[in-house]
């Protein structure tokens, strides 16, 4: 087999990923089943959220024993914050933790603050205030947002080192509800700049969802429930795994254009057009 052309890998600020999937380290029934489904998602990158409940299980076991700090760079998210104050404390202890276990991720933060618990929903003013504030402390900022493009390009000049629009609520499974929007937002963003990393983060519910953000030119794809909720949380992750490579190989080959009418595959000259006899 002839061997396919490199892509080129994806960079986000100082961080160059092997893996176009992120995943998340919430919902797991068991550390040993997160532990698991992160390998099978072939991910470099993997999000904790500093917030989170369970940080220690009911055994005293902390999520962090589970994890291989030598082969997985942390991105600590703000998850559960609900104003701009509370996301930049929480970013600042995430990046202390991290400092103090010397991984390279005390220097990014997924940014989220929601707007309220029941949609989910990012509170559009409080995030473009936020981003503005860590960029100034130095923070590499990956920002959650709804797919509202001008929202987007306002979070891109606040200067978050990517921009990561929602394709529907928050563990909701709908996957990509509005593709029209997400593709304004990827020509808002790469405007210029066709480089800008542009990533789906939340509602993808399987593997199909993972494949069409990618085909759509999504530069990669955050996600935890569709993987951590599945019936089969490993088989899904190494699901999502493959639909990621495959969504990228499908935008990069370019997809044929759609027709109202067939046409045929094979050539129709010299086609035999009646019996010989």
């Amino acid at each position: 087999m002839t061997a396919l052309p490199p892509d080129k890998p994806l960079v986000l600020g100082t961080h160059t990923l092997n893996s176009r999937l992120i995943v998340g380290t919430g919902k797991y029934t068991t550390f040993e089943l997160m532990q698991e489904c992160l390998e099978a998602s072939g991910s470099d990158v993997i999000t904790v959220a500093v917030r989170r409940e369970r940080l220690i299980d009911s055994a005293g076991r902390n999520i962090l024993e589970f994890i291989d700090l030598k082969r997985y760079t942390i991105l600590p998210n703000t998850a559960g914050c609900f104003n701009t104050e509370d996301a930049i404390r929480v970013a600042r202890l995430g990046r202390e933790i991290l400092r103090g276990l010397e991984n390279p991720g005390a220097d990014w933060v997924k940014l989220e603050v929601l707007a309220d618990t029941r949609t989910l929903l990012p509170d559009p003013v409080a995030t473009v205030e936020a981003c503005k504030q860590l960029v100034d402390d130095g923070f590499q900022v990956l920002c959650y947002t709804s797919d509202d493009p001008i929202t987007a390009r306002r979070l891109k000049s606040a200067g978050a080192t990517s921009v990561m629009p929602a394709g529907s609520p928050i563990g909701s499974g709908q996957g990509v509800l509005n593709p029209n929007n997400i593709r304004i937002c990827l020509e808002y963003l790469k405007e210029n700049d066709p480089d800008y990393p542009v990533i789906i983060d939340a509602g993808v519910g399987t593997a199909s969802d993972v494949a069409f953000a990618m085909e759509l030119g999504c530069d990669g794809v955050l996600l935890n429930t569709a993987i951590a909720s599945a019936r089969d949380p490993l088989r899904m992750a190494v699901a999502m795994k493959q639909a990621c490579e495959a969504g990228r190989h499908a935008v990069l080959s370019g997809r044929i254009p759609r027709k109202l009418y067939a046409t045929a595959s094979s050539p129709t000259e010299g086609v035999i057009s009646r019996s010989l006899g």
